[in-house]
């Protein structure tokens, strides 16, 4: 996942995240311990919990086991009990101090922040039936890096043509032998996993489509049941 230089980094992070604060900041308990269906292990507080934790490990430099699911467990057990508005004021707190580094970050790292956080934006929007933001600044970015990971996977294949809400991408070497008609969110969804191989399947495919090559590695295999959003 490569850096876009025309893009500023901190600003699609605090757009993230003054979204989703706007949307958890005054839910009911009850809605706060509802299970999200993309992470039916974690709860709608949960996933806030690991973004709030998250930089606050940057802050602390706590970075040794950056992304296992070790560190993201410690960061949701970290706040299990925490009231709602207390997690969110420590995102905001450390991400004073976050945001302006962002664009200083190991690309990959920068890519992975990113990326994680709208992921989670739109699974919070999933588990609350609150659907927005589908070509905000932080989807576009999230799919410039997702997309030419699919590139990559496509190996020997040939190249990917995506035709989307915003004109068209190719990604991969070689001439296009696939041509796949979708949006830049469903691209990204599907890249993180947030999409059965079914679902990436039923697209709007035209030549050798190849859908396990969809889904980033990272996140291979996905979900097996289809999360409709």
């Amino acid at each position: 996942m490569n850096v876009v230089s025309d893009v500023d980094q901190g600003t699609i992070y605090r757009g993230i995240r003054v979204r989703i604060t706007a949307l958890v900041r005054e839910l009911p308990e009850l809605t706060l311990d509802c299970l999200a269906p993309a992470t039916p292990e974690w709860r709608v507080r949960d996933l806030v919990a690991h973004l709030a934790g998250g930089t606050a490990d940057i802050v602390a430099g706590n970075l040794a086991d950056v992304a296992s699911d070790d560190w993201t467990r410690a960061q949701v057990e970290a706040r299990r009990d925490a009231r709602i508005g207390d997690v969110l004021d420590e995102w905001a707190r450390c991400s004073a101090s976050v945001e302006p580094m962002i664009a200083d970050f190991d690309p990959l790292m920068r890519a992975m922040l990113l990326t994680d956080a709208v992921t989670h934006e739109h699974d919070l929007r999933g588990a609350l039936g609150a659907p927005g933001e589908r070509e905000s600044d932080a989807i576009a970015y999230a799919f410039r890096g997702v997309a030419g990971g699919i590139g990559r996977q496509r190996g020997d294949t040939g190249a990917l043509r995506i035709l989307h809400e915003a004109g068209e991408t190719v990604v991969g070497t070689g001439e296009p032998t696939a041509t796949v008609q979708t949006t830049r969110f469903e691209v990204v969804r599907a890249g993180v996993g947030r999409r059965s191989y079914d679902q990436i399947a039923a697209w709007d495919w035209e030549g050798d489509s190849r859908p396990e090559t969809v889904v980033l590695a990272r996140f291979a295999p996905p979900r097996t049941t289809p999360l409709n959003e």
